[in-house]
């Protein structure tokens, strides 16, 4: 499921660049309902080996997050048919401007998300570390395409429509960014029981004994 979805970020971001429909068409059609179904699948699953087996400690832990990967995903395949449907519509339409941003935004999430679930099958928190120390890159790139957009938009009023779109395939990158990170800072949680969502903990830190941060 998870190399699904994978590949579905990826082709998404290729059929816009190279400004491919059939290939968006394919992300949307044929990889979304494949995921649907596997997520059913896997539910059922973690559900029947809870209820045959009544895993304890480390194992129900482990399905647990399973089940919350499981469900990310899902998620994750949804944000990759968004921004196929955002190069549906700009594929047949003039370019607003070349795409250097978008491209490095998936590319960096893609790793992440490759990242953070090799983390989880190795149970390697260190993996999962270096996932939440790049989110502040993507969300950066981020903050760099919707302002060279709005630059755009304000300059050109007829780019509007057109750098509309490639704002939500921005946020959607962003998104499947912070996504990866969620499933990173359960895997930190998951193999060493520190707690470092919402600005607890640190991240880069690899000594246990550091006390965690303030909240903030």
């Amino acid at each position: 499921m998870a190399g699904i979805v994978e590949e579905m970020i990826a082709d998404s971001i290729e059929a816009l660049v190279n400004r491919d429909p059939a290939l968006a068409e394919t992300v949307i059609s044929q990889h979304e309902d494949h995921v649907n179904r596997l997520e059913i699948e896997n539910q059922d699953t973690a559900i029947n080996l809870i209820a045959l087996h009544q895993p304890e400690a480390k194992d129900l832990r482990t399905i647990a997050m399973a089940v919350m990967i499981n469900d990310v995903l899902e998620r994750l395949g949804d944000h990759a048919v968004n921004i196929a449907q955002a190069a549906q519509y700009l594929i047949p339409r003039p370019p607003v401007k070349p795409l250097v941003h978008i491209p490095q935004m998936a590319d960096q999430a893609v790793a992440m998300l490759k990242d953070s679930l090799d983390a989880f099958t190795r149970t390697d928190p260190e993996l999962a570390r270096s996932v939440c120390a790049r989110d502040n890159a993507v969300d950066e790139l981020n903050l760099s395409v919707r302002s060279e957009l709005i630059a755009t938009m304000v300059a050109d009023s007829g780019t509007i429509e057109r750098a509309l779109k490639l704002i939500l395939i921005a946020l959607n990158l962003e998104r499947i960014a912070d996504l990866a990170t969620n499933i990173a800072e359960d895997v930190i949680y998951m193999t060493t029981g520190e707690v470092i969502k919402h600005g607890r903990g640190a991240a880069p830190s690899t000594d246990p004994a550091a006390p965690p941060s303030s909240d903030h």
